[in-house]
């Protein structure tokens, strides 16, 4: 396969799907001048938060690591808040490598936050049920339980319900025993 776009490029693909943690999908969707889905469950240093625009109080929202949940005291939401500070420099230290892979690529500066704003769809595996409550913006499609494997429920709702209606059926006629 040539990266430069031409083997690429013929088979004219319509999306590249891929997973924003490691860029470089992200990178040749660009330089494919396609459009990307991503998916994901969270960059851990919020860059998602930033690329979609997507609104994430530090007051409201608890960070990926902090341990922290949707509801705490003024000193929990300054915790919080320095978790989010040092994701950032974490973030472009992690990313900075990516940046220039980029950059060198497109044959353009370019930065990994921009390329991500690029993107069409993001499937994020979030579950309501078991993640903290946060503000999603339209392109952002929640599909939790989506790795999860299929399996049947045990079989033993019968038993159960012939010993409890046993058990109902025992106490009403012997109250006294």
């Amino acid at each position: 396969i040539e990266i430069d776009g031409s083997y690429l490029g013929i088979l004219k693909f319509d999306a590249v799907l891929t997973d924003p943690v490691a860029p470089c999908g992200v990178i040749l969707a660009e330089h494919l001048s396609l459009p990307s889905v991503y998916f994901l469950r969270g960059i851990p240093c919020g860059l998602d938060f930033e690329a979609t625009q997507c609104p994430s109080p530090p007051s409201y929202v608890p960070r990926t690591f902090s341990q922290l949940t949707d509801q705490m005291t003024f000193f929990q939401r300054v915790k919080n808040l320095l978790f989010d500070t040092q994701n950032l420099f974490l973030c472009n230290f992690a990313y900075d490598p990516f940046t220039k892979l980029a950059s060198e690529f497109l044959q353009r500066e370019v930065a990994v936050q921009d390329l991500l704003r690029k993107g069409s769809v993001w499937l994020l595996r979030l579950e309501f049920v078991l993640d903290y409550p946060r503000p999603l913006m339209p392109n952002i499609i929640p599909i939790g339980g989506v790795n999860c494997a299929h399996k049947e429920l045990p079989q033993v709702g019968h038993v159960l319900f012939l010993i409890l209606t046993f058990l109902c059926f025992f106490r009403r006629v012997f109250p006294k025993l």
